[in-house]
């Protein structure tokens, strides 16, 4: 990896871990360029602000979790297998993790006042109910779109309440309460 992008992704690390650090975005880009070990010239001299250096932290979780969930997605035999993968994948250690759950909340936070986190918030929850429909539909027929809304709302809820309470739950137990809220579905349906 040559210099710059090496450089790049020093920065996007710092950022979350000084986001989850702080549970805000109340951090400089000097105290995430210390972190990186780079002078916060430089990193404004790759993202410009700070904006759009947490926007490339945000890029970089969702470019991790759509990877997992491609992977869970691939893996699966059936529409539930890929229903379930798509749940775990949601809260493996490396999706739901403190610093990557205060980015998710903060990144909401941003997506109100910022044009850029908004669009991206919009895909990742538009992707979200693509997948979710594209396999809750042989199953439920034409409930699939208001289940997927019901789970991914749920999935999203789990990450906002544990970024508040970290305690309360493992990101097994609550891919477990969203599997058992999906079973609730599906079953409701037959």
């Amino acid at each position: 990896m040559s210099v710059e992008p090496q450089r790049r992704s020093q920065l996007v690390e710092a950022t979350i871990t000084e986001i989850g650090m702080t549970g805000s975005l109340n951090v400089t880009v000097g105290q995430i360029a210390k972190r990186a070990g780079v002078s916060a010239a430089l990193a404004f001299h790759y993202f410009g602000d700070k904006d759009q250096l947490f926007l490339a932290a945000m890029r970089h979780i969702l470019t991790i979790y759509g990877a997992e969930v491609r992977g869970a997605l691939a893996a699966g035999a059936s529409p539930r297998d890929r229903l379930n993968g798509l749940i775990r994948a949601s809260f493996s250690p490396t999706n739901f993790r403190r610093d990557v759950i205060a980015a998710w909340l903060n990144f909401y936070v941003l997506a109100r006042r910022a044009d850029a986190a908004k669009r991206l918030l919009a895909i990742y929850h538009s992707r979200l109910q693509s997948n979710l429909v594209h396999d809750l539909r042989p199953l439920v027929g034409a409930d699939a779109a208001d289940i997927a809304q019901r789970i991914g709302g749920l999935i999203d809820g789990l990450y906002l309440r544990n970024a508040i309470n970290p305690e309360v739950m493992t990101g097994k137990s609550a891919a477990a309460h969203v599997l058992a809220a999906l079973e609730r579905e599906i079953g409701e349906c037959k």
